[in-house]
């Protein structure tokens, strides 16, 4: 249904789905790219069978369900082993973050291998929404 409304890439949640290889290949013969999402207590490992059958990996930085919460630390060196998982099986695979994003760590966040960040609340709870954009792409 997502692909029919429009949607060219889908991401489901690897903790929601009882087979993910199955769920990635659902999406995939629908006609989009596959996304997978992990929770902050999820190891990168538990990705590995998965991996190669996904176009990006979704890193929740944060406990999923509200927003304005502080990023957890221990996201970076997750992303990092993420990026080194996906080297070492040969995947260029696109990693996004979500959940405290901000100018104060945008630059950490990239330089441990995402390349895709989402902010929510810094940019939305800034008193100029714009400039906050500005500061987070110029990190």
């Amino acid at each position: 249904r997502f692909v029919e409304a429009g949607a060219d890439l889908v991401t489901f949640h690897l903790e929601a789905a009882e087979d993910p290889a199955a769920c990635a290949a659902l999406i995939r013969r629908a006609g989009a790219k596959v996304g997978v999402s992990i929770k902050p207590a999820t190891p990168v490992e538990a990705l590995r069978e998965v991996l190669p059958a996904v176009d990006l990996v979704l890193v929740m930085s944060v406990e999923p369900g509200f927003g304005g919460q502080s990023f957890i630390e221990g996201s970076l060196e997750k992303i990092r082993r993420l990026r080194a998982l996906a080297r070492e099986l040969g995947l260029d695979t696109l990693i996004e973050v979500d959940g405290g994003i901000s100018a104060a760590n945008a630059r950490e966040v990239f330089e441990a291998g995402a390349e895709v960040l989402v902010a929510g609340s810094a940019v939305f709870k800034a008193e100029d929404p714009e400039a906050e954009i500005r500061r987070i792409l110029g990190a």
